[in-house]
């Protein structure tokens, strides 16, 4: 089979296509014919040896994936040879057969396709535990999204909406804040490049609480950091839950005086380890994401879809934060 293998620390460039033998599922697993694999920041850092967790060399980037059960481990109940699936795995799915603990799949809707099957559960599964379990999002509370046109941000301003908040997506571009107010957005704001003097900052922060208006937000996605986070910080509301998601822009320094003044939270959100410590809780959200795919309030959004041997290209742009929506390579048709 071929694979896409990082050998050695660096960027997409150091990518290289590869033959490997097909592996064989153990107990508990099933080999699965590899479609369509998602592309996430995790994965620009993950070769880059940035990312919290260093596979072994030689490995695949890619965490989300969707493909056909080829062939059952012994003990396996829940999945028979040819159910189409999707699910996580961490690293490993730029590759065209992959073996899995079949705990990690869900089989994938009919009429769905597989790539936007490999587009769901990272996301979607990241922004519903943010939301309702570190955000505690409730209707009518107002929602700041940051880097909201990315996967996870129009995620959230999609589970926004359907839970019944006020969505105010915060965007690099005219062209983002479109696909936006697309999504859902109810309003949304335009704001420069970091990185930000003291002038700036304050600037942005204006700029934020003008859109948010008079109360603040009382949710702040945040899966860009850098110095975005301590202006849309100024811009809570009081007893506000800032949810710190990711750092494509940096590690931000946040004034914690801040947080005294307006007797708010700072909340991480570590989706891949809530769903290892609490599987029930994270399968109920699953499950909810279903239904709510099901019901039309959620479709992940696929905006460039790459073929394998492009895949390097797809995480180089990616790296380069020029994705709207998600970015999926096509593995097999």
């Amino acid at each position: 089979m071929r694979a896409l293998l990082s050998t050695a620390p660096g960027g997409p460039d150091t990518l290289t296509i590869e033959e490997l033998p097909d592996p064989v599922p153990g107990p508990g697993q099933v080999l699965v014919a590899v479609k369509a694999c998602a592309i996430n920041y995790p994965d620009v850092l993950i070769i880059e040896d940035k990312y919290q967790f260093k596979p072994q060399r030689p490995f695949a980037p890619g965490g989300e994936i969707s493909g056909v059960v080829e062939a059952v481990g012994e003990g396996v109940t829940t999945l028979t040879i040819g159910d189409r699936v999707l699910g996580t795995i961490g690293h490993g799915g730029l590759v065209e057969k992959i073996a899995v603990d079949a705990a990690r799949l869900y089989k994938l809707p009919e009429g769905r396709s597989f790539e936007e099957g490999s587009a769901l559960v990272l996301t979607y599964g990241t922004t519903i535990h943010a939301l309702l379990d570190r955000g505690h999002l409730k209707a009518g509370e107002t929602l700041l999204v940051l880097g909201a046109a990315g996967g996870v941000g129009l995620a959230a301003i999609e589970l926004g909406k359907a839970f019944g908040a006020r969505v105010v997506a915060a965007v690099s571009s005219e062209e983002k804040a479109q696909a936006c107010l697309e999504a859902g957005a109810d309003a949304t704001l335009v704001y420069g490049r970091a990185p930000f003097d003291k002038d700036a900052s304050k600037a942005l922060a204006d700029q934020f609480k003008a859109a948010l208006g008079p109360n603040g937000a009382d949710v702040i996605y945040d899966p860009v950091g850098g110095d975005y986070a301590e202006p849309a910080l100024r811009a809570i509301a009081w007893e506000g839950r800032y949810l710190v998601v990711g750092f494509p822009a940096g590690i931000p320094r946040l004034p914690l005086n801040l947080t005294l003044l307006k007797s708010c939270d700072v909340c991480g959100v570590f989706w891949g380890a809530f769903a290892a410590r609490d599987p029930q809780a994270n399968q109920a959200h699953v499950d909810h994401l279903f239904r709510l795919w099901a019901d039309g309030k959620i479709q992940p959004r696929v905006t460039q879809v790459f073929e394998f041997a492009d895949g390097g290209a797809a995480i180089a742009k990616m790296a380069a934060r020029g994705a709207i929506g998600k970015l999926v390579v096509r593995v097999a048709a």
